[in-house]
């Protein structure tokens, strides 16, 4: 390993697993490293360097700074596993470019635990709780699912027997894998409907989803059920929020801005449809703020993030999006020129309108920018004495554009 400079690599990350054997060539890095970084655990593991020993920082975020300066130096950095899997790596990556990196994996413990459990490893939803909520796995969750799962700590796996039983899948198998590749390991399994096991700081979880009779799955597609949000009688309902998202057309790491987020319920689905997308809402509102903070969370995307502001003014500073919802505040001065300001090329905007005032903003966006402008009605058949007849919902009028 050569010594460090702006062009040539500095930094190595070092996988090892529980049993200390390091990843190929991480003997070699660390035999030429002048500081090496890890926890305590790390170091203990390993023995025998004769670098400089460093553990981490507290707060941890100093870190980056830390290494910044030592850019001369060659430093070795000591991580569980694969690095690039839910460890240090990305986040190492936001601060160094990857030209300065050499990166040394050992088997994750995905890897591990798929093989411990019979897994086959590409069908297998592979997620982290790890200093995260655990609401999040609410949104992964079907009948038949396959989940491993990086853990906080001892008690992670009851939150998750609690979580399970809460979403009507209190029949699923648990399996507890601890110190896995270690001498240590252990392997501990229940049903989350009565899980009251012990287990260890340091493990892997492995959920086997079973659906309890009648349960009312919510998919990913969008469209969920209205009742499956808290809200006060505005929001984008059930058929019109299905159309919407098709036109927003989220993907994975997409940003979206939910104009008048209301209860939240555009924002949740976007962030449900596809892997780590962002939502930000904009919702003045306090009450509605709540009850979009309690919607996401419920449905498995507590990331949401809530901003107390409207639209333009509080549109400044933000991420560039690559989609823009404008349900709310359409009448305020410069909202879709601010927003179509805000768009990069192939960002996609769309604005619901349901009110006559909105409406001839729409049409007059559509005249000046172009794009598509629809009326979308939706009728829903209900009792009507004894027989039954068709009850129109209110019409909404919708405007998207793509920015070419």
């Amino acid at each position: 390993m050569t010594s460090g400079t702006d062009k040539h690599p500095w930094l190595t990350l070092v996988g090892l697993g529980e049993d200390g054997v390091l990843a190929p060539g991480g003997a070699e890095a660390l035999a030429g490293a002048d500081i090496v970084y890890g926890g305590a655990r790390h170091l203990e593991l390993t023995g025998g360097i004769t670098a400089e020993k460093r553990t981490w920082p507290s707060p941890f975020a100093t870190v980056f700074d830390d290494l910044a300066a030592l850019r001369q130096k060659r430093v070795a950095v000591l991580a569980t596993g694969d690095p690039m899997w839910f460890g240090i790596g990305s986040s190492l990556l936001k601060h160094f470019p990857a030209h300065e990196l050499i990166v040394l994996p050992s088997p994750s413990a995905f890897q591990l635990a798929a093989a411990r459990m019979g897994w086959a490893l590409q069908e297998t939803e592979c997620l982290s709780v790890h200093g995260r909520p655990v609401d999040l796995l609410r949104a992964s969750l079907y009948p038949g699912a396959r989940i491993l799962c990086l853990t906080s700590n001892a008690d992670t796996p009851r939150q998750v027997a609690d979580l399970l039983a809460d979403e009507g899948y209190g029949r699923s198998r648990m399996t507890v894998l601890e110190h896995l590749g270690g001498t240590k390991e252990r392997r501990v399994e229940g049903a989350a409907e009565n899980w009251s096991a012990e287990v260890a700081d340091f493990h892997t979880l492995a959920l086997e989803v079973v659906a309890d009779p009648g349960l009312r799955f919510r998919a990913r597609t969008p469209g969920l059920a209205d009742d499956a949000f808290r809200h006060d009688g505005k929001m984008t309902k059930q058929d019109i929020r299905a159309i919407t998202l098709a036109e927003l057309k989220p993907h994975p790491g997409a940003l979206l801005w939910d104009v008048g987020a209301g209860c939240g319920s555009i924002a949740i689905e976007w962030l449900r449809a596809a892997d780590r997308t962002r939502a930000i809402g904009l919702e003045p509102h306090f009450e509605r703020r709540q009850m979009a903070a309690g919607n996401a969370a419920a449905l498995g995307v507590p990331h949401l993030k809530l901003l107390d502001a409207s639209a333009p003014e509080g549109l400044e500073d933000l991420p560039q999006p690559d989609a823009i919802f404008i349900g709310g505040g359409l009448t305020a001065p410069g909202v879709i020129e601010v927003c179509l300001a805000a768009l990069g090329r192939g960002g996609r905007l769309v604005a619901n309108a349901v009110t006559l005032e909105s409406e001839a903003i729409l049409l007059s966006a559509y005249q000046s920018h172009g794009g598509t402008l629809k009326k979308v009605s939706v009728h829903r058949a209900s009792a009507i004495g004894g027989l039954t007849g068709w009850r129109p919902l209110m019409p909404v009028t919708q405007w998207s554009l793509t920015k070419s």
